[in-house]
């Protein structure tokens, strides 16, 4: 690749709208974590967790992620795990990130939900404090579990309001469609929360049509299967919904066989306000740059199409107008001082 596009991908200031946190999980600290309370792993280090982290659809990566996060069950642990993500972000030039977490995933374990978020919301305050970097927080609802249980993370979600930005839809896409959440996502939206979720990765376009129409879903998180609907691709187009694109991740749970074949260059072309973004990175083989890097490389993409994706990865955030014109400004200058190429 050429040096100076890697250069730029680096340097450029940039936002990340889907990421995991518990994603986020390196093999490493895993084993720090679960040493420290004594938690017994069925590995025997950090090189044969990785060693297992070969997916053949995102159920195989699903059973693995709950496995690793089941080390966290302090308020220290969601603490080191969130600043590890965000010191990574800072270094990869990430200017402001949209956080994603699982609370069922751990609360079905008993962990309280008030030590999930208060652990997080440390890092997240220390880490701004720091660093000239924003955030905010999605609490996701895991669509493999019923509504119900979605509607009572919610209600213990509501004395954090003020630490919560939105709510989202993540886990197993296949045979879980959006419309069988319509009610929690209604008191979500009615308590103000915004809307974001995954749709369109595995399962097809109709549950992006869902998402849209009966979550009212502000973002589509992946979104990438919409291309096989073109009525809908208008629609995503027009309304200029944004979709959060996981170049590795598509790539890594076989949505997409190589990434030559990943159609992001052409959601671009047909005008979708795209963003990159690494998902679930300790597991997919990549940080936000690497996504950029791989994408770039595989698909030819040039100094405008990764400035546009930078530009929009701060369109499509939930920052204030100010805020969003502040980041915006301040990738536009970037770009005037980069040579062209």
């Amino acid at each position: 690749m050429n040096h100076e596009i890697m250069r730029l991908i680096r340097e450029i200031p940039k936002a990340e709208l889907h990421i995991h946190l518990e994603g986020s999980l390196e093999p490493e600290l895993m084993f720090e974590i679960a040493s420290r309370n004594g938690v017994e792993l069925p590995f025997h280090s950090a090189a044969e967790v990785r060693k297992a982290y070969s997916f053949t659809d995102l159920q195989s990566f699903l059973d693995i992620y709950y496995e690793g996060m089941s080390v966290l069950l302090e308020e220290e642990d969601f603490r080191d795990m969130t600043r590890a993500y965000l010191e990574r972000a800072v270094a990869e030039n990430v200017r402001h990130t949209e956080m994603f977490f699982d609370p069922q995933a751990h609360t079905e374990r008993g962990v309280p939900f008030g030590t999930v978020i208060r652990g997080i919301r440390s890092a997240v305050e220390e880490m701004e404090r720091r660093a000239d970097i924003t955030t905010r927080l999605i609490l996701c609802f895991l669509r493999h579990l019923s509504e119900e249980s979605a509607m009572a993370v919610l209600e213990e979600a509501l004395p954090f309001r003020d630490w919560i930005t939105g709510v989202g839809l993540d886990s197993s896409e296949v045979g879980n469609p959006p419309e069988r959440f319509a009610r929690v996502f209604a008191r979500a939206r009615a308590k103000g929360f915004r809307v974001v979720a995954h749709a369109g990765e595995e399962g097809p376009p109709e549950y992006i049509r869902q998402a849209l129409d009966i979550l009212g879903a502000e973002r589509i998180d992946h979104g990438v299967r919409c291309i096989e609907d073109p009525d809908l691709v208008d629609r995503l187009r027009r309304e200029q919904v944004a979709l959060t694109v996981c170049p590795l991740s598509n790539v890594r749970l076989r949505v997409f066989d190589d990434m030559a074949d990943h159609d992001l260059k052409l959601l671009m072309e047909l005008g979708l306000l795209v963003t990159v973004n690494s998902d679930d990175p300790a597991y997919f083989g990549g940080y936000v740059t690497e996504n950029y890097r791989a994408a770039a490389e595989a698909l030819g993409l040039d100094r405008d199409d990764l400035v546009n994706l930078a530009r929009n990865s701060f369109l499509a955030s939930f920052l204030s107008p100010a805020e969003k014109e502040r980041r915006l400004e301040e990738v536009e200058r970037f770009a005037a001082a980069w040579p062209a190429r």
